[in-house]
């Protein structure tokens, strides 16, 4: 059986962490994958879309194509699944055009009618995307990650000595610059805090001195374990709801406290006063910030409520299984959901993973 996967880049964050670290779920069944990232040129782009005659299933990952070119991948995929994590059916955030997108909305909507199935992110994804189809095709499958590939914190630094970090991509920079209220209250009880940031560009910030650590996908994990406090703000809009909350993820394996606003999945994903604090106002993000700084106890019993949250609700080893067993089914025709673990979308809409 063969597996095509459509996708933007194998470096891209997306097929990283939700086809490449699953596959293995499915080659174990005797599964082969291609991975294509779709060409730019209209030429060499219709040429990867009639392999997909030659696939029993396809993957069509975030891409909002054409109609013409969505409709010659229908013809031509035996089997169509569609994959996003993020609200294509938006503008991000950062627009400075209204969120609203009606030619967004009818890609998405012609995207996600034509495929055999499709695999959203977090439960307001699911929601979107059943509205516009039969729910009985929409799956919610997390963003999800190997804690096995993390090491820990040793949280060893107390008070100013202690170290900040984020992580993510150069077009969500911007989000830091709204923390500068935070930065200035943690600054006057914490002199010497920094804020390491594991990106590939790097904000100037008036309140903390920021630590630039280029990113690297052979030394992230070592970098986000030698930090002390993971944090991740997210604008209260649209766009942010379909934000499927990997950094959170990538903190919290590390064994770090994670310091968030809350909005979308940050509110699913930290557990106040277990795995971190949920902070609202500058005030808030001061003095949750500060509590942990001082207390290193207190950051390594959160960190290890973290580190297990993510082994039990949102590691490979759960949800891997799961995806591996959505795309067999998808290639036999059948639509029975496996386990309990991938709920139909009325269930997926409330899903929260366990808190204990």
């Amino acid at each position: 059986m063969k597996l095509l996967a459509l996708i933007e880049q194998p470096e891209h964050v997306c097929y990283r962490y939700r086809i490449a670290a699953l596959f293995p779920y499915l080659q174990s069944r005797g599964w082969s994958l291609e991975v294509v990232p779709l060409a730019p040129g209209v030429a060499a782009r219709t040429r990867q879309l009639f392999r997909a005659e030659r696939a029993d299933v396809v993957v069509l990952q975030r891409k909002l194509l054409p109609f013409w070119q969505l409709s010659l991948l229908r013809r031509c995929a035996r089997v169509l699944v569609y994959d996003f994590d993020d609200a294509l059916f938006h503008r991000d955030s950062y627009s400075r055009r209204s969120p609203r997108s009606w030619n967004r909305l009818a890609h998405f909507w012609a995207t996600v009618y034509a495929a055999d199935r499709v695999l959203a992110g977090n439960p307001y994804l699911v929601r979107r995307a059943a509205e516009l189809t039969d729910p009985q095709r929409v799956f919610l499958m997390p963003t999800c990650l190997d804690p096995g590939r993390y090491p820990i914190s040793t949280h060893l630094r107390v008070a100013d000595q202690v170290k900040l970090v984020w992580i993510g991509q150069q077009s969500t920079l911007t989000c830091l610059h709204y923390l500068e209220g935070a930065f200035a209250l943690c600054r006057r009880r914490l002199p010497g805090l920094e804020l390491e940031v594991i990106c590939d560009r790097f904000p100037e910030l008036q309140e903390i001195r920021v630590v630039p650590r280029r990113w690297s996908q052979a030394h992230e994990t070592r970098l986000l374990a030698q930090a002390d406090i993971g944090i991740s703000w997210l604008p209260d809009d649209p766009w942010s709801l379909g934000k499927c909350g990997l950094k959170v993820l990538q903190y919290m394996a590390a064994g770090l406290p994670v310091v968030a606003n809350p909005v979308g999945m940050n509110r699913q994903m930290v557990l106040h006063g277990r795995t971190g604090f949920l902070a609202a106002t500058p005030e808030q993000w001061a003095e949750a910030i500060v509590r942990l700084a001082c207390d290193p106890a207190l950051r390594r019993r959160m960190g290890a409520q973290a580190r297990l949250f993510v082994e039990r609700h949102w590691s490979t080893q759960r949800w891997g299984p799961v995806w591996a067993e959505l795309i067999h089914q998808a290639a036999a025709g059948t639509s029975d959901p496996p386990q309990a673990e991938s709920p139909r979308p009325a269930q997926a809409a409330a899903f929260v993973p366990p808190s204990q």
